[in-house]
């Protein structure tokens, strides 16, 4: 995945960086990625996490991280081709802010397919979503959209967190259909019991602060009127 994103970037501009963030990991991870950033020295950056923060402390550190004005993310499981960066680099056009993929067709097995679902149409109509695909990570942004969102959720509920600040800070989306594919490497830890249990309390938690109480909206009011 660091190579072949090395190698995207490579052809799209001269001015790019690769940041890895190693979430605790408690194998050799953190050893591949240290010889990664001693070969490529000048575009690989690792961030490490001593201890596991969740994917949403993950997602925020390499954000933080980041210091290009266009920021790419997506999972280092390869059910995405970071080769179709280069897709939504097109997309990002003046006047738009986030070009977001979805995803063209879902390769996961089939009780993740229809959760995924669920998932899928119970926070579009919950939060009020317009993308088609809240929970396809593999999106661009513009750095200077953190200006005025600023995130704060460390499990995966953060790609809804993202694009309901996002929508409601009036940045202007794209999208872009992209591949997904089976799972290579690696086993997801999401979809047990104790995970969907604590993932609906989030997302109930979530809802009220960014539809009943809406306290990040005033916040970007008060921003905007300084």
């Amino acid at each position: 995945m660091v190579v072949t994103a090395l190698n995207t970037c490579r052809r799209l501009t001269d001015d790019y960086e690769v940041i890895v963030i190693n979430d605790g990991s408690k194998d050799y991870t953190g050893e591949v990625l240290d010889e990664l950033a001693r070969v490529y020295p000048d575009h690989v950056r690792i961030v490490h996490h001593k201890k596991n923060r969740g994917y949403g402390g993950a997602l925020r550190s390499g954000f933080a991280a980041a210091t290009k004005d266009l920021i790419f993310y997506t999972d280092g499981d390869a059910q995405y081709d970071p080769h179709e960066l280069e897709q939504l680099l097109e997309k990002m056009v003046p006047g738009i802010d986030v070009v977001n993929g979805y995803k063209i067709e879902r390769h996961d097995p089939l009780h993740r397919v229809v959760i995924g679902k669920m998932y899928h149409w119970t926070v579009k109509t919950a939060f009020g979503l317009v993308i088609r695909d809240t929970d396809c990570d593999f999106r661009l942004i513009r750095r200077s959209c953190f200006s005025k969102v600023e995130l704060t959720s460390n499990s995966g509920t953060i790609c809804l967190e993202l694009v309901k600040k996002l929508q409601d800070a009036g940045y202007k989306f794209a999208e872009v259909p992209v591949h997904h594919f089976f799972r290579a490497y690696g086993k997801s830890q999401f979809f047990n019991f104790p995970r969907l249990w604590h993932t609906g309390l989030n997302l109930i938690t979530l809802w009220i602060r960014l539809v009943v109480l809406r306290k990040h909206t005033r916040k970007n009011k008060r921003n905007s009127g300084k």
